[in-house]
């Protein structure tokens, strides 16, 4: 006898004021408890919904963080286009400073689970990580196309590690959330000069 299997269950439509209300109790429920206290149970009673709504949209609580994470953000790296790689480093650095303390102290929140929990890890990947990554070469491809640097500049590796990174660091190492002044500064002082380029407005380092 062959068995059928089972159809899988349909996602219904939410509307998205109604996604950004589950996003914001997620987020409020990681803020106060942390991840490893955050529940789908507890989502759905902030939410004012049954948790299978949640199961049925984001499978798993991973997916469900991550998704509120990205919606949370202000801006995309994906839009910077400004016609020179200087130009597009200095206005993704302002971009990643909106977000700055409102995203650190979310990342924070996650505590060891972002180091500890794989899925968690692959969930925030897909969600925002390799997304900006994505935006970094598109980056790098116009600049080679452009002629101002090589394809096969050493530096280039390097560039979302050290935006990102210290944009996450300054935090620790001073109190303070990096800011686009002090992000567009760093651009300058350092990342430019690693690639062998002047800052968009033309002043030296």
């Amino acid at each position: 006898m062959t068995t059928t299997p089972p159809t899988p269950a349909r996602r219904s439509k939410i509307t998205p004021e109604r996604e950004q209300e589950f996003y914001d109790a997620v987020l409020e429920q990681l803020r106060e408890h942390g991840y490893e206290a955050l529940t789908m149970e507890g989502v759905a009673a902030r939410a004012s919904c049954g948790k299978s709504t949640l199961y049925r949209q984001w499978r798993t609580k991973p997916r469900l963080v991550a998704a509120a994470l990205r919606a949370n953000r202000q801006g995309t790296l994906a839009a910077v286009d400004t016609g020179s790689l200087a130009g597009d480093l200095r206005e993704a650095a302002r971009i990643a400073a909106c977000t700055s303390g409102r995203d650190t102290r979310l990342i924070h929140a996650l505590g060891h689970a972002v180091l500890s929990d794989e899925e968690l890890q692959s969930a925030l990947r897909e969600a925002l990580v390799e997304p900006e990554l994505a935006a970094f070469d598109a980056m790098v491809e116009r600049a080679v196309a452009r002629g101002e640097i090589t394809a096969d500049h050493p530096a280039v590796e390097f560039l979302p590690a050290q935006l990102m990174g210290v944009l996450r660091i300054r935090h620790v190492l001073e109190g303070k959330y990096a800011d686009a002044d002090y992000l567009v500064r760093f651009v300058d002082a350092v990342m430019l000069p690693s690639l062998g380029l002047a800052p968009a407005d033309g002043r030296t380092p």
